[in-house]
């Protein structure tokens, strides 16, 4: 009996590079192994609702086709069940894809989803939300905020946001709880909570995270002076940013935090308000993502 394969489609993901992928889709995945179709989500949360209608519908494998904000929609839908999540990088920094090296070439990755080879990974629980990737607060937040009221993506309006924002950023205080061990952090321009290695574009906020740990990478970067950026950005992109004394990690289960404030953050680079006090607590090994890489 052949297998039932969805993919899911965000058509306005990243920048428009999707012309013939339906073509390229159906050329290259393995008949004889799959019986699958293809669907474009039509407004934000559909790809979560089409991948948990799914996994109630037993489907083998579905295969989310945009960036890491589809990603996080139908990897959530996914997590704990026994449907294997594919991935066809096509966002705006892919850093969920980029860990996992992903081919960016549709029928590269459309091939290694024929193989239905896997490997388990960690997934995060921020208050009631899933997440794959990294979710933050601070500056980070601050620029996925701004950059979802854009009417443009990609690469080049993000850097955009980023460099207008820097110099007016003020850094922010914070009170955690780390496995239970209380931590007061003063003047910090970016906390990041981080399963896999990056945000995106090669930008490795967690140079040691793992998604397949059990850990939470727990990224501290404090407010630095304006004429300390070029280095923290060659740091960010050379994955040597744990050498700055600006940064700082702590590995966790579980993350406690506390504000009088809301807090602005974003969950694999979807902007959310988490209220004022978020927990976040690893899920081990409760998703199933095709991979080249087995582990």
């Amino acid at each position: 009996m052949k297998k039932k394969l969805l993919y899911i489609i965000n058509p306005i993901s990243g920048t428009p590079r999707k012309n013939n992928i339906f073509e390229i889709i159906s050329q290259y995945t393995d008949t004889d192994l799959f019986d699958f179709e293809i669907i474009k989500t039509q407004r934000a949360g559909h790809a979560f609702n089409l991948a948990q209608n799914a996994v109630s519908a037993n489907y083998d494998v579905v295969v989310a086709v945009g960036g890491d904000g589809t990603l996080n929609e139908v990897g959530k839908a996914l997590v704990g069940s026994n449907t294997l999540m594919g991935i066809i990088p096509k966002g705006s920094g892919n850093g969920l894809a980029r860990f996992l090296k992903t081919p960016f070439i549709t029928k590269k990755a459309v091939k290694i989803i024929n193989s239905l080879n896997y490997r388990l990974m960690d997934t995060v629980k921020i208050n009631e939300c899933f997440y794959l990737n990294v979710a933050g607060i601070g500056f980070d937040a601050h620029i996925a905020h701004l950059f979802s009221k854009s009417e443009r993506r990609g690469f080049k309006i993000y850097a955009k946001l980023v460099l207008q924002e820097f110099r007016k950023y003020q850094g922010q205080n914070y009170q955690l709880k780390i496995d239970g061990r209380e931590l007061k952090l003063n003047n910090v321009f970016m906390l990041s909570f981080a399963n896999s290695s990056q945000f995106g574009n090669n930008a490795h906020i967690a140079p040691l995270a793992e998604i397949d740990d059990g850990l939470i990478d727990l990224c501290i970067l404090k407010k630095f002076p304006d004429f300390r950026s070029p280095d923290i950005i060659f740091k960010l992109y050379s994955r040597r940013l744990i050498k700055s004394k600006f940064y700082k990690i702590h590995k966790a289960k579980k993350v406690e935090l506390f504000a009088n404030s809301d807090l602005l953050g974003h969950v694999d680079g979807e902007p959310l308000n988490f209220g004022n006090k978020l927990l976040i607590e690893v899920v081990p090994k409760s998703l199933k993502v095709i991979n080249s890489i087995q582990k």
